[in-house]
């Protein structure tokens, strides 16, 4: 039980970071002057290397313990666990192009609008609306 505690703790430390981190991107590229944008790109840096990442990996590791620890010879034949699986590793993909935007910020090259930025802010949502009722319907 401890495992999934400490699981889902850093799943929501990660997802409040996937939430707000393309929320400060939209932000950032609607800003034009040179003191917002030095600042919000120690906010975005910040974010990601200070809550979302560890937040990312601390689930991850907690989450391989359990599968470790819950025989996952039972898990095996489990389709809801593969798609669960499946979209984890999606959302660490996401994750990592996070990442990219971040790079293009701190060096002054994004090409995308705030528009972009909003609909990326939608993304995570559908991650864990999807990974949160398979891991509790197990639907097959």
């Amino acid at each position: 039980m401890l495992l999934k505690a400490f699981h889902l703790i850093f799943m929501v430390t990660w997802f409040a970071g996937l939430f707000y981190l393309p929320r400060l991107f939209v932000y950032h590229a609607l800003s034009s002057d040179v003191v917002s944008i030095e600042r919000f790109k120690i906010m975005e840096r910040k974010l990601y290397y200070g809550i979302m990442t560890p937040g990312m990996v601390l689930t991850l590791i907690f989450g391989i313990w359990m599968l470790a620890d819950y025989a996952w010879e039972a898990y095996a034949s489990a389709g809801w666990l593969h798609l669960k699986l499946t979209l984890i590793v999606l959302l660490v993909a996401y994750h990592f192009l996070c990442g990219k935007w971040l790079l293009d910020f701190k060096h002054d090259r994004n090409r995308h609008s705030h528009v972009y930025f909003r609909w990326m802010n939608e993304v995570p949502v559908l991650f864990l609306i999807a990974i949160v009722l398979l891991a509790s319907v197990k639907p097959f």
